[in-house]
C-alpha cells in the first residue's frame, strides 16, 4: 500500500468513526419517585439557617474568623467544610435591589459527576435520583470537580485522609422520614422538598399567579439536561451565579461523541493498522540497508 493512499485511508476511516450516528442519541430518564428541592430566591432573607442547619447535621464545622471572636459563620463559598451557601446578589446600577440565592448540589438528572467517575464513587440513585458519594471508592482524582458545570464538588485538602465533600439531600435524615436539614429550619419556607414532578408544578404556578415577580422560567427544568434542584428568581439567574449553557448536559455530548469514535472499535483499529504499517516499513527500511552494508 502506498504511503499517500494509506493516509487518505486513515483520515477517512477516522472520519467515519467519529460520526455520531442516530443510534447513539442518548437520553437520561428520571423516575417518578425522583425528589428534590425547589428554592425561591424572593422569599430568602439571607438568614443562613440552612448553613447553619446542614453544618450541624453533616457535623460540618463553621467557618468562622478571629477578627470577630469565632462568633459568625463567614463562608461565602463551598469548600470541603462547606455543602451549602448562601449568597448575595447586588445590582451593579441600583444597590438598593439585590437578591440571595442558595448554593448547593443541583442533583443533575444527567450529572457530569457521575459520567466521570472511573470506579463509581459518586453514583445516581434510580428512584429517588440523589447523587450520591462513596468515600470509600473514591481514589481523590477530582474529575467531577472539572465536570460540573455548577463547581459544586470540594475537596477536603487539610485533611490526611481527603474526600470529596457535596451535598446528598440529607440520605441519613430522609430514611428516617425526616426532610433535609436546610428545608426543616427555613423560617421563611424560601427552600421546599418533595417529588420533582409536584415541585416543578409548584414553581409554575407560582410563576403563573405572580408574573410580574418572577423571572418567566423555572431554572433547572431543562437547563443542561434538568436538575432535581429548582430555582424561582425575580432576577437573571446569570446574575445569580447560574449557568445558561443550553438545555443540553456535558455528558449527552462528551460520550455521544466517545461512542461515535469507538463504535465498532474502528479508530483504533484505524490506528493499529496505521501502527503497523509504519514498523513493518521501518523494519524493511532497517533490512535493506543491513543488506546493502553486507556488500
Amino acid at each position: 500500500m502506498e504511503r499517500r493512499n494509506f493516509l487518505k485511508g486513515l483520515v477517512a476511516g477516522g472520519a467515519v468513526a467519529t460520526l455520531p450516528v442516530a443510534g447513539q442519541a442518548r437520553e437520561r430518564a428520571i423516575s417518578s419517585d425522583a425528589v428534590g428541592m425547589l428554592y425561591d430566591s424572593t422569599k430568602c432573607i439571607g438568614c443562613k439557617s440552612c448553613v447553619v442547619a446542614c453544618r450541624e447535621a453533616n457535623d460540618l464545622p463553621p467557618a468562622t474568623s478571629p477578627s470577630d471572636g469565632g462568633l459568625h459563620d463567614m463562608q461565602t463559598q463551598l469548600d470541603g467544610n462547606t455543602k451549602t451557601v448562601i449568597k448575595l446578589y447586588k445590582d451593579p446600577a441600583d444597590p438598593a435591589k439585590f437578591a440571595f440565592v442558595k448554593q448547593q448540589c443541583m442533583h443533575c438528572i444527567d450529572p457530569g459527576c457521575v459520567s466521570v467517575c472511573m470506579l463509581g464513587a459518586l453514583k445516581k440513585d434510580a428512584k429517588t435520583g440523589i447523587v450520591e458519594y462513596d468515600k470509600d471508592i473514591c481514589i481523590g482524582c477530582r474529575y467531577c470537580q472539572v465536570a460540573c458545570p455548577f463547581d459544586v464538588p470540594k475537596f477536603e485538602w487539610s485533611k490526611a485522609a481527603p474526600k470529596i465533600v457535596k451535598c446528598e439531600l440529607c440520605v441519613d435524615r430522609q430514611k428516617q422520614g425526616l426532610e433535609p436539614a436546610c428545608v426543616a429550619t427555613c423560617p421563611r419556607q424560601a427552600v421546599i422538598f418533595g417529588k420533582r414532578d409536584a415541585l416543578l408544578s409548584e414553581a409554575k404556578a407560582r410563576i403563573a399567579k405572580d408574573p410580574g415577580l418572577y423571572q418567566p422560567k423555572v431554572y433547572g427544568e431543562h437547563d443542561l439536561g434538568g436538575t432535581q434542584v429548582l430555582y424561582l428568581s425575580a432576577v437573571p439567574f446569570k446574575e445569580l451565579g447560574l449557568p445558561e449553557k443550553g438545555d443540553r448536559s456535558g455528558p449527552s455530548i462528551s460520550e455521544t461523541i466517545q461512542h461515535g469514535v469507538y463504535q465498532g472499535f474502528i479508530t483504533p483499529a484505524v490506528l493499529y493498522a496505521g501502527l503497523a504499517w509504519a514498523v513493518a516499513r521501518n523494519w524493511k527500511s532497517a533490512n535493506g540497508k543491513e543488506e546493502e552494508g553486507d556488500q
